[in-house]
């Protein structure tokens, strides 16, 4: 299905409001009106969250949870994952390798490659059953929240360090719709828009809504006269919203993504390059240059990297009134196939470095899953809340990894076969197997009032998940023993990880502002396979990576958490603060042998974690509001196998420190006319990337500015915003032994936006 042909372009970026809202903020309602006589300061607006299943106020749930309204996503240029988490504490995301690659950082819970995130993802109520979901395109989207600390106990076995919640924007009766052109270097051009309204008054409603980027690319390969990391997303979403009676409401929501990219962009610092980025042979690798501090924005690999992501998904939702409560229905379907392709280990334009390095490698995924969730929510009530549910999801997924001989004469694209005779490009490894997953839980949450300021909350979730890997009998390595086409029970590998998780909260609300909450709670991330072979393919590799294994045990957290919640100044000033406590034993770590193309993962067999939040919002005068958020984890390994020296470092991937600081001041220049300016000041701190901590990143600030001029009554707006304003160069990933891939640069953007 190509997707180049549908209209329209909607936004994410524009002028406008109370910049206390992007912090915090999901307002729902407009801040209270000064009383200019009785000089009152004005208050922040209320922020309406769904964090539990139902809807409240941020200021009344024993959680930490960061969330973003319309217009606050607006207010910040939030286009992509990476944007909201930029300025939220401790989170971290880097986004290398392919478009659907990604690695979350969540109170020092990491995602590695090729492994579970740490977080559940729930898009309009339903949960993501594959981590390569969530790097898409974030537009026409009415609210994000961000909970952090254990969620498992309401949003599955792979919530242990939290859960994002996005909403996107629902139709209604009135017919609109907006269309906004985005122009911006590395020569991109963006077309958004959305279409809403009804077909039937009162009863059934549409809404479309599509996106178009094409980008040539910020970074350079001279050796091969081209942008290494271009980029195309075309993604076009439906929902169709139907009201069968006034007790009976039927949702039918599609997505479709087609990316097409380039990817497997790395360098390798021990590698001296010349001008025509060709190696050095007289002095190929020099180990004294490794320094995760030290970038570069050029590319020097001689074959192009090649990716392409589709994502097609189609789900159906019920809900349905009973009167003592709502019975609610999701089911939902998703493909998701990804290729990537590239240069291999040591990325230069020279061919077959002393006869032995040099060649190809390339990776294909497809995965099918189909997801079921059955629960019955108790209205929202004073007295006893309570919420009880079923959930199931079937996965098949086929993954392939190929090295190939680099013969000069490009890439084959290798999928379901290799190509070990191939005349272009002759398969050297072949890894790839069958996996099919079958997980279910069994949910419930109950919420009691002990009294008109206290509440008592009670979570308990299992989640069972089942696996099985059938290895392909063609895999040039690791083919277990007796596997063959005539006996294909001997290539079956099978295993099952369960664990309960149950989450208790006690709430003390002191006013209608404050709050205090005390919590503890358990979090499991189900185990998987390494590709089978990859722990012999480790141990023979040079120099040889020892404790690799075909698969990685599940991994289990207990968390405990305090917080406070309170507004001051009369409501001008909000204050959100939490600390917390997590024993986290398996934590996966990801391992990459260049030398074999293996990507495989190894346990961190216990980790603790101690660390907090503080977050703060404040309108400081009319149309002038400023945020700050400070988050800090300590990580230290208590128990590692596969290097006992280890013990005592901190965790790979956990920034110790992340801050945000900004303001945003909205005037009128004229009656008709507002204007908006904007800066975010954002820190990334001090990180190590591997458990050794051999070496570190060091702290990193990024500023990003905008200035948007907009009508009063909404209906257009023109934003310029520039990211990385000061232009930093930085790594947005450095692995273990000089393999590295750098962040954005800076990246100025205009948005010309109407609604109407």
């Amino acid at each position: 299905m190509s997707l180049s042909t549908f209209p329209g372009r909607l936004a994410l970026l524009s002028s406008a409001l109370v910049m206390a809202w992007p912090l915090i903020a999901g307002a729902q309602t407009e801040p209270a009106a000064k009383d200019a006589e009785a000089q009152e300061p004005e208050k922040l607006g209320t922020v309406v969250i769904q964090a539990r299943g139902r809807t409240e106020t941020l200021q009344s749930v024993p959680m930490s949870v960061k969330a973003f309204s319309a217009k606050a996503i607006e207010d910040a240029g939030i286009r992509k994952p990476g944007d909201f988490v930029a300025i939220t504490p401790n989170l971290s995301l880097a986004e290398t390798q392919s478009v659907g690659t990604s690695f979350m950082t969540i109170r020092g819970l990491s995602q590695v490659r090729n492994g579970e995130a740490p977080m559940a993802v729930v898009v309009d109520g339903v949960i993501q059953s594959d981590a390569k979901q969530f790097t898409q395109e974030l537009f026409d989207v009415q609210s994000i929240e961000v909970l952090r600390g254990p969620q498992g106990a309401l949003y599955g076995r792979n919530a242990s360090g939290g859960a994002i919640l996005i909403r996107t924007k629902q139709p209604g009766n009135r017919f609109g719709g907006f269309g906004q052109l985005t122009l911006g270097t590395g020569g991109e051009k963006v077309l958004q828009g959305a279409l809403s309204g009804a077909l039937v008054e009162d009863r059934l409603f549409f809404r479309l809504a599509g996106s178009v980027t094409d980008r040539e690319g910020y970074f350079d390969n001279p050796g091969l006269g081209r942008k290494a990391d271009s980029y195309r997303d075309e993604t076009l979403r439906g929902l169709l919203t139907w009201n069968v009676t006034s007790a009976l409401t039927l949702d039918l929501r599609t997505n479709f993504v087609r990316d097409r990219a380039g990817g497997g962009n790395f360098q390798y610092q021990p590698t001296h390059l010349k001008a025509d980025c060709t190696a050095d042979e007289a002095n190929a690798f020099d180990f004294t240059r490794l320094d995760p501090n030290v970038a570069s924005r050029i590319f020097c690999a001689n074959n192009m990297g090649r990716n392409t992501r589709d994502m097609d998904e189609v789900t159906i939702k019920a809900d349905y009134d009973l009167g003592f409560a709502t019975l609610t229905g999701v089911a939902s379907h998703n493909k998701i196939n990804e290729y990537l392709s590239g240069d291999q280990f040591p990325y230069t334009a020279t061919r077959n470095l002393f006869g032995m390095f040099d060649g190809t490698q390339s990776q294909f995924v497809d995965t099918r899953s189909d997801s079921v969730e059955v629960r019955l929510t108790s209205p929202t009530r004073k007295g006893l809340r309570w919420m009880g549910g079923l959930y199931g999801l079937r996965t098949q997924r086929f993954i392939s990894t190929t090295t190939g001989s680099d013969l000069g004469k490009g890439v084959d694209f290798i999928s379901y076969d290799p190509a070990f005779s191939s005349a272009t490009n002759p398969t050297l490894s072949w890894f790839a197997d069958h996996n099919r997953n079958t997980a279910s839980a069994v949910f419930g949450n109950v919420d009691y009032d002990l009294s008109p300021k206290v509440e008592a909350s009670l979570a308990l979730r299992y989640d069972r998940d089942e696996r099985e890997q059938r290895v392909d009998t063609r895999q040039s390595v690791g083919v277990p023993a007796g596997c063959s086409g005539a006996n294909p029970s001997a290539c079956t590998k099978t295993a099952t990880y369960s664990a309960m998780q149950p989450k208790i909260s006690l709430r003390y609300k002191a006013d209608d502002g404050s709050l205090s909450y005390a919590s503890l709670g358990k979090g499991f991330r189900s185990g998987q396979f390494n590709q089978s072979g990859v722990g012999a393919a480790a141990a023979g590799a040079s120099p040889p990576v020892n404790g690799v294994k075909d698969q990685i045990g599940a991994e289990t957290t207990n968390s405990f958490e305090l917080g406070y919640k309170t507004l001051l100044l009369g409501g001008a000033l909000q204050l959100n603060t939490a600390v917390f406590k997590t024993e986290v034993k398996n934590a996966p770590y990801f391992v990459f042998i260049g030398s074999v193309g293996a990507q495989v993962l190894v346990p961190l067999d216990k980790v603790s974690l101690t660390g907090g939040e503080i977050e703060a919002v404040a309108h400081l005068g009319s149309g002038l509001d400023a945020y700050a958020g400070l988050g800090v984890t300590h990580s230290e390994i208590k128990a590692y196998e596969v290097n006992p020296a280890a013990v005592g470092k901190q965790a790979p991937y956990v920034p110790k420190v992340s801050a945000n600081l900004g303001a945003q001041y909205r005037f009128a220049i004229s009656p008709g006319l507002n204007l908006t300016l904007r800066g975010d000041l954002m820190l990334k701190g001090k990180q190590y990337w591997d458990p050794e901590n051999s070496l570190a990143r060091g702290d990193i600030t990024l500023l990003n500015l905008r200035v948007a001029l907009g009508d009063a009554k909404g209906r257009w707006s023109a934003a310029l915003s520039v990211n990385n304003a000061t232009n930093k160069l930085y790594n947005a990933e450095w692995v273990s032994g000089g393999f590295t891939a750098p962040a954005l640069p800076r990246i100025v953007r205009l948005d010309l936006r109407h609604n109407f």
